[in-house]
């Protein structure tokens, strides 16, 4: 499933002469008569195709010295959907640069995270995108820079060193390099903003075409936890555990772009809080090749036609989630919102939500491991399955997380006391990001596949939804959709 697009030429010219958004951020055109690069969709006249050359990433772009478009902002376009779609090296990789690993923890904290040698991780970064960790995460550096150069009236040394550069030299010499212009000439080009709250920025989150917003924001907003989340006036907030502080976020679904209000207490966070608050709404996703494979099943069809671009949505934080995935173990969804509001009144840090309604973060493993297990208002058994899940993830011994190897980490879930496949796979598709995850034991599923005529048993299902892979989980939430029937009770 590598990307190799970029070397089928032929393809890549016809994309870029459609201008076919579809293909924005799988691939980058760079001009060489202009030494210009952009995505495919670029609105400018199309070069002649003798003078298009074509690189997996921005990064490789930039390494090779070409410079950003002004006109389509190539290094403003969805990240490549294969990241959130594969668990190899690579795509680990990938997450964790855009987690910002590498600007913390440099390349051997990122090397270290994946188990990896430096020099293995570069080679194979070389070998797909063109570029090694460094030149990655200095695009990226670059991306995060300009967003603050145009959004903020940010003193420029205070945007180089929230953008993670190391110095004003660096972040002027970049900044020049990838777009042509001064940083002071870039925030000209833009009109100043409406002034905002110490730390607020708003932006947008760019996405694929569809989206269908109402199972994305519709799931968050009917499981948000009080105090951590909340849906008010058209979005949805929640808090941010971030590696310099903690934020808030709002998110608004919008037809052409998801509108983003971030307040953070450390700006170094950014970059970090627009890689989460993407990866929750599934934002990279590729909805014409996931529905394209749903709709060949006759029976699937009707479903992605009536209501086609359903997201999986996802976690900003994968333990929090698979916390409460086992309080959600065999209760209502009111039930668990009311288990996890009291854990996080007791125990969660608090927050100052500059618009109110928003009052903690959700209490972190190490706070819930330390807990008297007789103060948990759960049964026996599901107490010791929390207690146990916690303790490994405040040790240590349990990583969930964007380097995380999928079928590794399903069997170290498996392997702890109270997990079922139920509990293992919601994890994995909803925290994990495995975009292949199913729940055929679900009873909503199973409901939904007795209505449409699909097999209801779980090996029957399991057979049938073969030919839906490697999209499972966005079949999963088609076969949601179309359940009436509230679901009381949840598998472990």
């Amino acid at each position: 499933m590598r990307n190799a697009m970029h070397t089928d030429t032929e393809r890549c010219v016809r994309a870029v002469q459609s201008k076919d958004a579809r293909f924005d951020g799988w691939f980058f055109t760079a001009v060489l008569t202009t030494r210009i690069y952009c995505r495919p969709s670029c609105p400018v006249v199309p070069p002649k195709p003798r003078n298009m050359t074509f690189y997996p990433s921005a990064a490789a772009c930039q390494q090779a010295g070409f410079r950003a478009c002004k006109r389509c902002r190539p290094d403003t376009s969805p990240g490549s959907p294969q990241w959130n779609q594969r668990a190899d090296l690579v795509a680990r990789a990938m997450r964790l640069i855009g987690d910002g690993v590498v600007d913390r923890d440099g390349v051997p904290g990122l090397a270290a995270r994946l188990g990896y040698s430096t020099r293995q991780v570069e080679r194979h970064l070389l070998a797909e995108l063109g570029a090694g960790p460094l030149a990655l995460a200095r695009a990226q550096r670059a991306q995060t820079a300009r967003l603050l150069i145009e959004t903020t009236g940010l003193p420029m040394a205070q945007v180089a060193f929230a953008a993670g550069f190391s110095s004003i030299r660096a972040f002027n010499d970049t900044v020049r390099e990838v777009f042509a212009l001064s940083p002071s000439a870039l925030r000209e080009r833009h009109p100043r903003r409406t002034a905002a709250a110490p730390g607020t920025l708003t932006l947008r989150l760019p996405f694929r075409a569809p989206l269908n917003p109402d199972n994305l924001f519709g799931h968050l907003a009917a499981t948000a936890v009080p105090g951590v989340e909340e849906w008010r006036d058209g979005a949805y907030r929640r808090t941010l555990r971030l590696p310099y502080g903690h934020g808030v976020v709002a998110l608004t679904p919008v037809p052409d772009h998801i509108a983003c209000r971030l307040t953070l207490g450390d700006l170094r966070d950014l970059t970090v809080a627009i890689s989460r608050c993407r990866r929750m709404l599934d934002l990279d996703a590729d909805p014409v090749a996931t529905d394209d494979r749903l709709r060949a099943d006759p029976l699937l069809a009707p479903l992605v036609d009536k209501a086609p671009g359903r997201r999986v949505p996802r976690t900003v934080d994968e333990a929090e989630f698979a916390v409460r995935a086992v309080l959600g173990q065999q209760v209502s969804t009111a039930a668990a919102r009311t288990h996890a509001a009291r854990l996080v009144t007791a125990h969660g840090e608090p927050v100052d939500d500059p618009e109110g309604g928003l009052t903690h973060l959700f209490p972190s493993p190490e706070a819930l491991a330390a807990l008297d297990p007789e103060s948990l208002a759960m049964p026996r058994t599901r107490r010791t399955t929390f207690t146990t899940l916690v303790r490994h993830l405040a040790d240590g011994s349990l990583r969930l997380g964007v380097d995380s190897d999928w079928e590794e980490t399903r069997a170290r879930l498996l392997d702890l006391p109270g997990f079922g496949p139920w509990t293992v796979d919601v994890i994995a598709m909803r925290a994990l990001g495995d975009p292949d995850a199913f729940l055929p034991t679900d009873l909503g599923i199973r409901r939904a596949a007795r209505e449409l005529g699909l097999p209801s048993t779980p090996a029957a299902l399991t057979a049938r939804a073969a030919a839906w892979r490697p999209w499972r989980a966005y079949a999963v939430q088609y076969l949601w959709a179309t359940d009436s029937h509230p679901i009381n009770f949840l598998p472990v």
